[in-house]
């Protein structure tokens, strides 16, 4: 038996009403030397009875002696991979036909890139709209992003067999629901992190996903990895502080609760970028996406503080690093969100 080009590596837990289209979007690959490595974590549905009765061979079900949770299976599977290349899957996402291929000929093209992406829709309720990633990048934009946020769906990634197996574990269970972004960063001192800027993959929302289930498990994991990535520059209790600032604010959406953590939080993005960028000397192309795409995150920062009420136009200007303007909202949209806030203010107020 030939090794195949690619291993699939796809936890499953109580995923039955899902692991079955998603075996079937491998089935429909325009890739075809895969095989599927479904490690079972003891579900308790008919998960193993799918898989096991699934027709293609290419699809291969180990079970896990006891539950020990989904990085632990990962792993397993990670160790009996045969494939040049291993690819993450989700038990609940879906792959476009192309996903496979296109991501074996970036990194058969590219062999400074450890490990590929792609950008990835969202599909809720049967219906599929885009998510709110950057559109476009760079591999020196995904470094960026990865030191204030999560940049690449786990679901739509592609490594390099030699360098998961570099990794000791590969994906590390006190990291648990941020082991993936905590795996970018252990990654990219041994190759280049890039993503295909084409939507190859369908992310299922629901709400049994561990997304949705573990947000503050999840959120703790992500500050946990940027206080240690950030801890050599700002030192450990202020990286502790702006990681928090950044899990919260950034990733996870919360309004900032008033003006001088607004102003804590631009201060550091600011102090971050700029240490980026001397770093790692972007060329014009990145340099000029990682000033816009920090805008942006700045000005739906900003906006999301005008909009709660919590900070005022004022407040969101005061508090501006100076590169970034106003973002990519103009003054006409800060005062709309400003008017939101003031409403939502004197709401409580009465």
């Amino acid at each position: 038996m030939t090794d195949p080009v690619v291993s699939v590596v796809i936890p499953g837990y109580n995923g039955a009403d899902f692991i079955g289209a998603t075996l079937a979007s491998l089935g429909a690959q325009t890739l075809t030397d895969w095989e599927a490595i479904v490690v079972d974590d003891r579900s308790t549905d008919a998960t193993r009875d799918i898989v096991r009765d699934w027709a293609d061979p290419r699809v291969r079900l180990v079970e896990q002696a006891e539950n020990g949770g989904p990085v632990r299976a990962r792993n397993r599977g990670v160790a009996l991979a045969r494939g040049r290349y291993i690819a993450g899957l989700d038990q609940d996402d879906l792959c476009r036909p192309e996903r496979l291929a296109m991501q074996v000929a970036y990194l058969e093209a590219h062999r400074d890139v450890a490990l590929v992406g792609t950008q990835a829709e969202q599909l809720r309720d049967g219906r599929v709209s885009a998510m709110h990633y950057a559109p476009h990048t760079t591999p020196d934009l995904i470094a960026w992003l990865s030191w204030i946020e999560n940049p690449v769906v786990w679901s739509t990634v592609m490594i390099r067999a030699d360098i998961a197996r570099a990794l000791d574990p590969f994906t590390r269970p006190e990291m648990l629901y941020a082991e993936d972004f905590d795996l970018y960063h252990r990654v990219a001192p041994l190759g280049r992190i890039a993503r295909i800027d084409r939507p190859l993959l369908l992310y299922r929302q629901h709400a049994g996903g561990a997304s949705k289930r573990f947000t503050d498990t999840m959120e703790r994991a992500a500050m946990r990895v940027l206080a240690a990535r950030h801890a050599p520059l700002l030192g450990t209790a202020a990286a502790s502080g702006l990681a928090q600032l950044l899990v919260t604010h950034n990733m996870g959406g919360t309004p900032v609760p008033d003006r001088a953590t607004l102003l804590r939080l631009g201060t550091g993005i600011a102090t971050l970028q700029a240490a980026f960028l001397a770093a790692h000397r972007p060329d014009r192309e990145s340099a000029r996406l990682i000033r816009w795409e920090t805008a942006r995150r700045w000005a739906r920062i900003g906006r999301a503080g005008l909009r709660s009420g919590t900070v005022g136009l004022a407040d969101v200007l005061a508090a501006r690093p100076p590169h970034l303007g106003l973002g990519y909202a103009g003054v006409e949209t800060l005062l709309w969100s400003g008017a939101i806030g003031a409403v939502r203010r004197l709401r409580r107020a009465a």
